[in-house]
């Protein structure tokens, strides 16, 4: 019978190339969830990790740590923070209050400073950046308090 001669071999070369496409979809997609994964939770880590960073320069500056005219040397090491595996923490720039606005360039101390931090991944996924406002502590004798 003419019905049981079976495919032809265009026939199976459609199938074979759907299929073919569908398979490379299914590992494309797989290998795409992978990769985001990856990146997803390097930021939530850097994001955890800058705001463990920003917590111990603020408690580095309640401890009678502020530095009049900071540069960001000086807060970029502060006790009590770890900085996660795999990661580097930085301090990117201290912008100092003038009365009016934040100045990259420090003239008189007002006892108020804009730190910037970071925490990046070591091979550049992801980075997360917290802007600290510290200020003086007051009681220490010296002005603004």
């Amino acid at each position: 019978m003419r019905g049981d001669r079976g495919e032809s071999l265009l026939e199976l070369l459609v199938a074979v190339a759907v299929l073919g496409v569908a398979a490379v979809a299914i590992v494309g997609g797989i290998g795409v969830s992978v990769l985001m994964s990856d990146i997803h939770r390097k930021q939530a880590t850097a994001g955890a990790g800058v705001r463990d960073f920003g917590e111990a320069v603020e408690n580095q500056v309640m401890a009678g740590g502020y530095v009049a005219c900071a540069a960001p040397a000086k807060y970029a090491a502060p006790a009590g923070f770890t900085v996660p595996p795999g990661f580097t923490s930085s301090v990117t720039s201290v912008k100092y209050w003038t009365g009016s606005a934040w100045s990259a360039t420090c003239g008189t101390d007002t006892g108020l400073q804009q730190v910037t931090l970071q925490v990046a991944s070591a091979d550049g996924r992801a980075a997360e950046r917290l802007e600290v406002v510290v200020r003086k502590r007051c009681g220490l004798g010296e002005a603004p308090c």
